[in-house]
């Protein structure tokens, strides 16, 4: 059985980039905003979330990644956020809201589909 995986950006390449990163091995979701990613969060449940940071819409994916954390039927979900927000205090942030692993653009994807293997065995 291949799992879930959501890719959660607003650039369609990186997602792109992503899917093809990862093969066969899981099934691909993809959102580009923090609303529709909740919603397909609530609905179809995935393994793992891809999270960029900013992105169109009401929500930052910082919000999104709490949001995930403080509801208790996806709190399990794991997070990794992928983001051109760098800095410090931005890896601090996230992995303070409960990330799981932090990759900055541009990022290997080779590296980003090995990290996905080990989190999910």
């Amino acid at each position: 059985m291949s799992h879930k995986i959501l890719v959660v950006d607003d650039h369609p390449e990186i997602r792109r980039m992503i899917r093809l990163s990862l093969g066969d091995d899981f099934e691909v979701l993809e959102a580009e905003d923090g609303q529709t990613a909740l919603g397909i969060i609530r609905h179809k449940l995935p393994r793992i979330v891809l999270l960029d940071v900013k992105m169109p819409g009401l929500m930052t994916g910082f919000e999104v990644l709490e949001t995930i954390k403080s509801t208790h039927a996806m709190r399990d979900v794991i997070v990794i956020m992928v983001t051109a927000y760098g800095q410090a205090r931005d890896y601090d942030k996230g992995m303070d809201l409960g990330a799981d692993a932090y990759f900055v653009k541009p990022f290997s994807p080779l590296q980003l589909a090995a990290a996905i293997r080990e989190l999910v065995n």
